[in-house]
């Protein structure tokens, strides 16, 4: 075999990852020269590769695999995105994966960087049999504080699916409104490949909501850091002040507009047990 022979050969299975023939990997192992010894490296390095995301996402797929298994179908994964910002709104995505449906690299939004979530969020959209985000803004955020914005934002993902789902996986929460049998799964997100979705669906749509602001409201970075309470937005707040897109119920906010703190909001265990009784006050 020539160096030109192995040249293409790395170009075609090393460099656009084709599957290696079995009549050619029999000659490439009996070639002793380093450059044959390096392609096979690499394919070897890929497949295991493979094997480990594989096994991954197969346990990903677990809760997914039993429902589908007993015949439910439309299993949705539901989360939310952007609970901790000072600023923007929280987002929720709510997504329907068609049984038997494997999207490579799908992993908690937060794991991922932006380019990575941004080209999995359309490979997501591509394959999902349904799939819904949702907004609530800051004003009904600091109405009924961000607990309940969080859950509201679910809610209309939800409801707002073209498919109604049968079952529904959530990232630690349960959604008492919606008559769906439900089950809350901690850190949902890194244990389910549809709250996966959700998770990257979610952020997606909210920085690209957050980069809306940015241009609304130059100065904040909120293209950058997206609202979320790092030195660069106290820094810009101490400057600027809060302007309209921040949420005036979180502390940092009401101090940069010299507003008294609020009173701590209910408990979780409050939460649960009077769910309708704990809306907020108006704030001043």
């Amino acid at each position: 075999m020539s160096q030109y022979s192995l040249d293409v050969l790395r170009q075609r299975y090393v460099v656009e990852k084709r599957p290696l023939e079995a009549s050619v990997e029999q000659i490439l192992r009996a070639d002793s020269r380093a450059g044959a010894r390096a392609i096979l490296a690499s394919i070897d390095k890929r497949r295991f590769e493979n094997r480990s995301e594989g096994q991954r996402l197969r346990k990903m797929l677990n809760f997914e695999t039993s429902l589908w298994e007993s015949g439910v179908h439309a299993v949705a994964g539901v989360d939310e995105a952007g609970m901790s910002p000072l600023a923007g709104p929280v987002s929720a995505g709510a997504v329907i994966l068609k049984p038997g449906t494997r999207i490579v690299g799908i992993d908690d939004s937060k794991k991922l960087d932006a380019a990575a979530r941004e080209e999995l969020a359309k490979e997501i959209k591509a394959k999902a049999e349904s799939w819904c985000v949702a907004f609530v803004e800051v004003e009904e955020i600091d109405t009924i504080n961000i607990y309940w914005a969080g859950i509201q934002a679910m809610q209309r993902a939800v409801r707002g699916l073209a498919l109604t789902p049968q079952h529904l996986l959530i990232d630690a929460k349960r959604l008492k409104e919606i008559d769906i049998p439900q089950q809350a799964i901690i850190k949902g997100d890194a244990k389910s490949a549809s709250i996966a979705a959700a998770s990257i669906l979610a952020k997606v749509e909210r920085d690209m909501a957050m980069r809306t602001l940015d241009e609304r409201h130059p100065g904040y970075g909120f293209a950058d850091h997206k609202g979320y309470p790092v030195p660069a937005h106290y820094d810009a707040l101490a400057r600027l002040g809060a302007c309209a897109a921040h949420r005036r119920s979180f502390g940092p906010v009401r101090k940069a507009l010299g507003l008294p703190p609020l009173p701590p909001w209910p408990s979780a265990s409050e939460r649960e047990a009077e769910p309708r009784s704990l809306a907020p006050p108006q704030l001043p």
